[in-house]
C-alpha cells in the first residue's frame, strides 16, 4: 500500500476460516418456492439476484446497476503464489454468498470474537450485486512466478496528452468491481473482501460511484453524466451477443488460454472541471459533444438514436458535427469499427482544497477484447483532438485482465492461471 493511504492491519486473518463452506446452499436458497432467500435479519427477492457462476464474470454484460464500489489492491510483501490462490478461493466463496444476498458467514453467535460479517447489509436485498475481479500487470512480475503467463494484451497503458495521473489513484495487482442498485450493498462487498484479505493484500485505492453513466441493455434508459448530457447512447448492449463476442470476450486469439472467455478492463478517473463547464454557452456545450443537451439527439437530427450524420454540412458548408466533437472522435465509424463496452459511473470526492472547486466527474470503466486495439487507439485520438479536453482531466488510470467466469462451487478467479 502507498504509505499515504494508510497501513495494513497488524491483525492477520486466517483465510478460509470464516465458515464459507456450503456456498452452494446460497444459490439454492435463492430459488426456493417463495421467491426469496434467507439473509441475516432479512430476505432477498430472487429477481434481484444475478447469477454468480457462468462462462463470463457478472458485472460486464450485466445490466448496469446504479451504484459502484471499485477497489484496487496490492498483494502484501513476502506473499507467495499459494497466498494468492488462497485469497482468490476465499474471496470467491464470500462473493457467492454476498451476491445471493447473504452474509459471508452464518454463525455470528460468538460475542467475544469480531463478527465475521460487518453487518451493514443485514436486511437489505441483494440489489443485483455483481462482484468482478481482475489482475493487473504488476501481478505478473517475479514475485509469484507468473511472468511467463502474462497475456500479451495486458499492456501498460501509455501516457496520453493531458494526463495528470496520481500514483495513489492508479494501478494495482488486483481489482474488485462491486456494482449494485444499493450503495450500501456495493460498499459492503468491497469492505468485507478487504477484511478477508488482511495479511495477504492491502487496499491501494477506492472509488465510489453514485450514478451509472452508461446503459448496457436495450431495456434501460440512457442516463446523463455530470455535464448534463446523455451518455452511452451507442454503447454495446447485452442482447447483442455477436458484438460482445467480437469486441468484448477474449477468444482463441489469445496467447494465454486461461484468459479465454474473459475480458480486459480499463479504469480511468476523469475529473470534470464543472465550474468552467457551467459558464459555457449551451451552443458551445452541444458542439463539444455533438449532441443536443435536452434530447440527446445528434446535432442535425431529432431523436437520440438517430444515425450520427458525420458528413452533414450546414448552409455555410461547415460540418454540422464539428471535426473535434466528442461524438465524432469516439464513433466506431471513425475508429476503424472499434467498439468497447462502457460501464462508467459519476463520482464526487468533495472539494479540492487547493482551488475550492468540486472534485467530481466520471469514473470511466470499459471492457474490451484487447486494449491495444480497443481503448488505447481511441483514447489517443480523443486525447489529441477532442474539444472536451478543455473541461476534463485524467487523474487515475489502471488496466486489468478479467478472467472468465467461475464454473461452480469451489472454483475461484484465475484457477486456470494459479492451479
Amino acid at each position: 500500500m502507498d504509505s499515504s493511504r494508510g497501513r495494513p492491519s497488524r491483525r492477520s486473518a486466517l483465510l478460509g476460516a470464516v465458515g464459507l463452506a456450503g456456498v452452494g446452499s446460497a444459490a439454492a436458497a435463492c430459488a426456493d418456492s417463495s421467491g426469496s432467500s434467507g439473509s441475516a435479519g432479512g430476505s432477498t427477492v430472487a429477481s434481484q439476484v444475478v447469477a454468480f457462476h457462468g462462462a463470463h464474470q457478472a458485472g460486464i454484460a450485466t445490466d448496469a446497476q446504479d451504484r459502484l464500489a471499485f477497489a484496487s489492491f496490492d498483494m502484501a510483501p513476502a506473499t507467495k503464489v499459494a497466498d494468492l490462490r488462497a485469497l482468490m478461493t476465499t474471496w470467491a466463496a464470500a462473493a457467492a454468498r454476498m451476491t445471493a444476498g447473504r452474509a459471508i458467514a452464518d454463525d455470528e453467535s460468538r460475542p467475544q470474537s469480531p463478527p465475521e460479517d460487518t453487518g451493514e447489509a443485514v436486511g437489505l436485498a441483494a440489489g443485483h450485486l455483481t462482484i468482478t475481479v481482475g489482475f493487473g500487470p504488476t501481478l505478473f512480475d517475479q514475485r509469484f512466478g507468473l511472468a511467463g503467463r502474462r497475456p500479451a494484451a495486458l499492456v501498460d497503458l501509455p501516457a496520453m496528452p493531458g494526463d495528470n495521473l496520481e500514483a495513489s489513484r492508479s494501478g494495482g495487482d488486483l481489482c474488485v468491481q462491486a456494482c449494485a442498485d444499493d450503495p450500501q450493498v456495493a460498499f459492503h462487498a468491497v469492505r468485507n473482501l478487504r477484511r478477508l484479505a488482511q495479511g495477504s493484500a492491502v487496499l491501494r485505492w477506492l472509488e465510489l460511484g453514485f450514478g451509472r453513466t452508461s446503459t448496457t441493455s436495450q431495456t434501460q434508459a440512457t442516463p446523463r453524466n455530470l455535464m448534463g448530457f446523455k451518455d452511452g447512447t451507442n454503447n454495446i448492449k447485452s442482447q447483442d451477443t455477436a458484438t460482445l463476442a467480437q469486441h468484448v470476450w477474449v477468444g482463441s486469439e489469445t496467447d494465454q488460454t486461461w484468459m479465454r472467455g474473459g475480458s480486459y478492463l480499463v479504469a480511468r478517473r476523469i475529473r470534470m472541471l464543472l465550474e468552467s463547464w457551467d459558464r459555457d454557452y449551451l451552443a458551445d456545450q452541444q458542439n463539444v459533444f455533438g449532441r443536443a443537451k435536452d434530447t440527446g439527439a445528434p446535432l442535425g437530427t431529432r431523436t437520440e438514436f438517430a444515425t450520427v450524420p458525420l458528413t452533414a454540412k450546414d448552409a455555410h458548408g461547415e460540418l454540422v458535427i464539428g471535426a473535434d466533437a466528442h461524438i465524432r472522435l469516439a464513433a466506431p465509424a471513425t475508429n476503424g469499427g472499434v467498439r468497447i463496452l462502457r460501464r462508467g459511473y459519476s463520482y464526487t470526492d468533495g472539494v479540492d482544497p487547493e482551488t475550492g472547486e468540486l472534485d467530481a466527474g466520471l469514473f470511466f470503466l470499459c471492457f474490451q477484447r484487447d486494449p491495444r486495439t480497443g481503448f488505447i487507439p481511441v483514447q489517443r485520438r480523443l486525447a489529441a483532438h477532442d474539444a472536451l479536453n478543455e473541461y476534463i482531466e485524467h487523474t487515475g488510470s489502471a488496466v486489468f485482465a478479467v478472467p472468465p467466469g467461475l464454473r461452480g462451487d469451489g472454483d475461484y478467479w484465475g484457477s486456470a492461471l494459479l492451479a
